[in-house]
């Protein structure tokens, strides 16, 4: 269909999704989850078109999709997988979909009783663990996209996923970090520029034992973002906090002001399908998502987990 962003598309009818997928209740490796059944029949806009995604499982780069997108307003809800709190942006296979003309007129959606049961089935591995889109990515998306590939910037441009301003920014700072890379396995360390670090700079000073604080945010309230500095003091030196991560995509939005939307305390092992309970909530802003500017634009749009240590309370009107 070669949708782009803002097209206005159709969840098909459980009956036509149904005939798309096999015994696994997947297309094409990507499974259909029971989360996304309530939007069938509904009408909605494509937000990005998921040509490429980051690999968050083996850490093995930029992966190729085909034909699928995210639609906006559309995330999982765990409520078929331990109630989940990633909230991660659902896929749709273009083939779940139709494009359509607002005056159009909208059909009315008949539930197919042999679906439900189909994705329930699968939504469970042996051991307990859980199958899902986030789960069952890397045979979704099997090939790997090189940096160099440059078909991927032209189709950033083209689908609508970014500017060309924005596109040419991010390939500078992949080729920035490649070079950081390169720099840091021939140079000896006196050397390297910034210490070798990635561009944005995040590197974690707080040595083996981080800090921890306790706010007892709840949904509503108003916060902001310490400054990248103050984090900093929170992390080891795998920029982690209590085993939770802060990536240079967190740090753009240092010292912005956002309102908490959730507390989070269970999640996904995306590499197990393991139910994960947070020992310390994290929280989760409205608004603030992983835009992938410094990751070759990836349109996964992840929604961070902040620890309440890189947040500090703000007075509404303040």
């Amino acid at each position: 269909m070669n949708l782009r962003v803002g097209d206005l598309v159709e969840v098909r009818g459980q009956a036509e999704i149904l005939a798309t997928l096999d015994e696994r209740g997947e297309l094409e490796s990507l499974p259909f989850m029971p989360e996304m059944l309530r939007f069938c029949g509904q009408r909605m806009t494509v937000q990005k078109v998921a040509h490429k995604l980051c690999d968050t499982i083996s850490r093995s780069g930029m992966r190729r999709m085909e034909r699928a997108v995210h639609l906006k307003a559309a995330r999982c809800d765990g409520g078929e997988h331990g109630g989940c709190q990633t909230a991660c942006s659902l896929y749709w296979k273009e083939a779940w979909l139709r494009k359509v003309d607002p005056d159009e007129p909208q059909p009315i959606a008949e539930p197919s009783p042999e679906l439900l049961p189909l994705l329930r089935l699968n939504t469970r591995k042996g051991g307990g663990a859980y199958s899902c889109q986030a789960t069952e990515l890397l045979r979704a998306a099997p090939a790997c996209l090189p940096f160099r590939d440059a078909g991927q910037y032209v189709a950033d441009v083209r689908s609508g996923n970014a500017s060309p301003s924005r596109v040419a920014r991010t390939f500078l700072v992949g080729l920035f970090n490649r070079l950081q890379e390169v720099s840091k396995k021939v140079l000896p360390r006196r050397l390297w520029f910034r210490r070798g670090l990635r561009w944005g700079f995040v590197e974690g000073r707080a040595g083996a034992s981080t800090p921890t604080a306790k706010l007892d945010l709840r949904p509503g309230e108003l916060v902001r973002i310490k400054t990248k500095d103050q984090i900093l003091d929170t992390l080891n030196g795998d920029l982690l906090n209590r085993g939770l991560g802060f990536e240079e995509e967190m740090a753009r939005y240092c010292g912005r002001t956002a309102r908490v939307r959730a507390r989070v305390e269970r999640c996904l092992d995306e590499r197990t399908g393991e139910m994960l309970i947070m020992k310390t909530p994290s929280i989760i802003l409205d608004d603030l998502v992983c835009e992938g500017v410094y990751n070759a634009n990836c349109p996964r749009e992840f929604v961070p987990f902040w620890r309440e240590i890189w947040l500090e309370r703000v007075e509404d009107g303040t």
